[in-house]
């Protein structure tokens, strides 16, 4: 790994832009698509999906993608929570560690894991198969690909088709990380 990517410039607990108003503001309920109210009806009125609504041809196409991932994908929900954590962490996206704890939590993950999550990966005890999936997570942040030896770990704990999973599943949740760190995405209250 060429750059230090267990040190983003601030915490996921900080987010970039906290105290600024959406770039973006969330669609009114009013003016919500068939597709943003059926998304609603599942998830309740989440910032992320009220503003990237606001681009309905996009966000029916996105939605399809990140929920195929994120509920029909074949990785081990811990695994997947391990790497969405992870990026939220390098792109210090609040926003998306907020809503991952809790579900990385349902996944099976322990609470000093998810702290562990935010520092080196030698702090921590983390197993083989555990680590590769940090160190893929860190690598493609810093080097935009993932290394032979890291890829050979990856190799002994997934098939192709999970370690095709696996790098899609990081680059889209840097994508997501992106946009609403850009759009300036709130938190709801109570989360």
């Amino acid at each position: 790994m060429s750059a230090d990517a267990s040190s983003p410039d601030t915490s996921p607990d900080t987010p970039r832009d906290a105290s600024a108003t959406p770039r973006i503001p969330p669609l009114p309920p009013e003016e919500w698509d068939e597709t943003l109210k059926a998304v609603v009806a599942n998830t309740g009125p989440l910032n992320v999906f009220t503003t990237l609504g606001r681009h309905p041809a996009l966000f029916a196409s996105w939605i399809g993608f990140g929920s195929k991932l994120l509920f029909e994908g074949t990785l081990d929900g811990r695994v997947r929570e391990i790497a969405i954590l992870r990026v939220a962490h390098q792109r210090s996206c609040a926003y998306e560690w907020a809503h991952h704890v809790p579900i990385g939590q349902l996944a099976g993950l322990k609470d000093e894991e998810i702290e562990a999550l935010r520092g080196a990966p030698d702090e921590h005890p983390w197993s083989a198969g555990d680590r590769a999936v940090i160190d893929a997570a860190d690598e493609l942040h810093a080097d935009s690909t993932v290394s032979d030896a890291t890829w050979a770990a990856l190799a002994e704990r997934f098939d192709e088709r999970e370690m095709i999973e696996l790098v899609l599943l990081i680059g889209q949740y840097h994508m997501v990380a992106f946009a609403l760190n850009a759009l300036r995405v709130q938190i709801e209250d109570g989360h």
